[in-house]
């Protein structure tokens, strides 16, 4: 199962953004599905995930801004980021852990570029 990530763009400070991440098969081959991020010159860290049950868990510095979604239906996972601060930019990925191997199993990187 392959994961597609898009909705990356440029935002103004204070902005908001969704990022998506569509599986090209059932969603729940996944057992939890992340949204990393890296930004110029820093290592790649993990911003928010959701388990195949809907539990979710978010990194300090984008809680009460940011919020990952599933919808099982559309087999894709979302990531809506709102009051974006320059330090958001960064390319995101999303991530899956495959329910039967514990493998990870990456997407490709969307750009988000908050300026003014």
């Amino acid at each position: 199962v392959q994961l597609q990530a898009s909705g990356g763009g440029l935002v103004q400070p204070g902005g908001s953004l969704t990022l998506s991440c569509a599986a090209s098969g059932s969603i729940f081959s996944f057992s939890v599905m992340s949204w990393y991020r890296q930004a110029p010159g820093k290592q790649r860290e993990s911003v928010a995930a959701i388990s195949s049950g809907g539990g979710t868990g978010y990194a300090d510095s984008v809680k009460g801004r940011f919020t990952i979604t599933r919808d099982n239906y559309k087999n894709t996972v979302y990531l809506q980021m709102n009051s974006l601060k320059f330090e958001d930019t960064a390319v995101y990925y999303c991530k899956g852990v495959l329910a039967d191997t514990l493998e990870d199993s990456w997407g490709q990187g969307t750009l988000v570029t908050v300026s003014s």
